[in-house]
């Protein structure tokens, strides 16, 4: 039952409101002046209030300032018999959600009380939102631990909380605006206010320059009402410039301007608008290049390129492959409902010696494909799709897929004994052990590269796509011992 508060001297109203509000299923306090409203303001929640404006001692202004100094977030509707426009203006100024002025009809004021509640709903679903959003765009949205993320993670630690221009460069997949957004909503400004996209590549260019800055109606054919382009919407927060590099020349210095003087006009208008905007750019190609080929403009180039930051392709973070993996297992079977997976070793060697193109979207289109059409538990090489087959563990070796799921490896004893892909995505009371699954598929692709290398660490190492150093720590971690080879 919703709570509302209801502040008035008039012993009438508050009897009216009362009997009113209580058989339309509300939840009724009263309170007979400012002071014992105050009171109550502070030692309850509401919903919404109503206030009258002129009060002995406390009046309904003093009741706005203090709800908005104690950041309370139910709507505040005002009534009175002397109601004036100014008086209304500034109770509105103040905070004061509506005014209604006695006598009032009781019908008229519920729908002013639902539209209220309506209004201050989607706001806490906003907030909530915004909140749950962060939550997923911290750094431990972020998935990899390889030393080239690491490098990632400290730069976006450094330029989060500021206002710098960056720009975020890497081959397609990789990530980039997973990156903008993780940016985003870690500066503590502009993190409550809007994160807007755009990808430059994917808008025909006679309608980007609209898209960027808006237009005025009638401002060319079709432009039956004026519209706010992404400038004004991302205002007060972070505007989103994907695929930067595919701007036309004359939207380039229409850009650059913007950069500099954080102002514009929309098309079609004369009105220049100022904008709060902290723009991060991403690109796929070489932007430095492209400006010595005369492709992009140089100053440009320079006033996006304030901070750079370059996302490595998943094929030189191969170590951060498994802990992806299970992410994405993780997530698409819990969306799906189904029991998780796991990769037989053949099928985990095949995937850890593609290399990949299409980088972390490939492999997250992959194992979503996977989770779909695989109903068993164990994904076997013969699972993946052809060209996955033709990878070689050895020089000369090609690889067929195998249904078996089994391979010979060996213990970490040294003794050679099958090795089964057991799935170590076991349910537990806090769902899915993902340590202990990337930590079994780890241990398997070792001692797989270990057997096929005859016991060779170097060579098992470069099958793995790590240095020697990093397999002869992981082999200690994991107590796998071996005659030295």
């Amino acid at each position: 039952m919703q709570k509302i508060l209801v502040i008035d001297d008039d012993e009438t109203v508050r009897d009216v409101l009362s009997s009113f509000l209580s058989a339309k299923n509300f939840e009724v306090t009263l309170a007979v002046n400012g002071e014992a409203g105050l009171d109550m303001l502070h030692a309850d929640k509401f919903e919404l209030i109503l206030t009258d404006l002129i009060m002995p001692g406390i009046t309904g202004m003093e009741i706005l300032r203090e709800a908005a100094a104690a950041r309370i977030s139910a709507p505040v509707i005002v009534m009175t018999a002397f109601g004036t426009v100014q008086t209304a203006v500034e109770a509105m100024k103040i905070g004061a959600f509506d005014f209604i002025t006695k006598p009032f009809n009781l019908d008229e004021l519920m729908l002013v009380i639902n539209k209220a509640l309506s209004v201050s709903k989607l706001q806490k679903e906003n907030v909530m939102l915004k909140m749950q959003l962060k939550k997923r765009y911290n750094f431990k949205g972020l998935i990899g631990d390889s030393p080239s993320m690491q490098v990632v993670y400290e730069m976006i630690e450094k330029i989060a909380d500021t206002d710098s221009t960056v720009l975020i460069t890497g081959e397609s997949g990789t990530g980039k605006e997973l990156i903008a957004r993780t940016i985003h909503y870690n500066n503590t400004s502009r993190s409550g206010g809007p994160f807007v996209p755009l990808n430059c590549a994917a808008i025909p260019k006679d309608l980007l320059e609209s898209e960027l800055f808006g237009h005025e109606k009638g401002a060319f054919t079709g432009a039956v009402n004026t519209r706010l382009g992404r400038f004004e919407l991302a205002q007060g927060g972070t505007l989103f410039l994907d695929e930067v590099g595919e701007l036309d020349p004359s939207l380039q210095v229409k850009l650059l301007r913007v950069l500099q003087e954080r102002e514009f006009e929309r098309v079609g208008g004369m009105k220049t608008i100022k904008v709060d905007v902290r723009i991060l750019a991403a690109t796929n190609k070489d932007l430095e290049k492209a400006t010595r080929d005369g492709n992009f403009r140089e100053d440009l180039y320079y006033r996006l390129n304030v901070i750079p930051l370059h996302l490595p392709p998943l094929r030189e973070r191969v170590e951060d492959l498994q802990l992806l993996i299970a992410h994405f297992v993780q997530e698409f079977c819990r969306k799906r409902k189904r029991e998780p997976f796991t990769f037989s070793p053949e099928a985990m060697a095949c995937m850890m010696h593609n290399r990949w193109p299409g980088n972390v979207r490939e492999l997250e289109n992959l194992i979503e494909r996977l989770t779909i059409l695989v109903s068993g538990t164990i994904v076997n090489a013969a699972d993946l799709p052809a060209k996955f087959h033709q990878l070689s563990f050895s020089d000369g070796e090609a690889r067929s897929g195998s249904a078996s799921g089994t391979t010979p490896a060996l213990s970490p004893s040294g003794a050679s004994e099958p090795l089964i892909a057991k799935s170590p995505l076991e349910m537990g009371e806090n769902g899915i052990d993902l340590n202990n699954m990337v930590s079994t598929m780890e241990r398997n692709m070792i001692m797989q590269a270990l057997e096929k290398a005859g016991g060779v660490r170097s060579r098992a190492a470069q099958l793995l796509g790590l240095n020697r150093t990093t397999l002869l720590e992981k082999m200690k971690k994991m107590k796998i011992e071996m005659q030295k080879r």
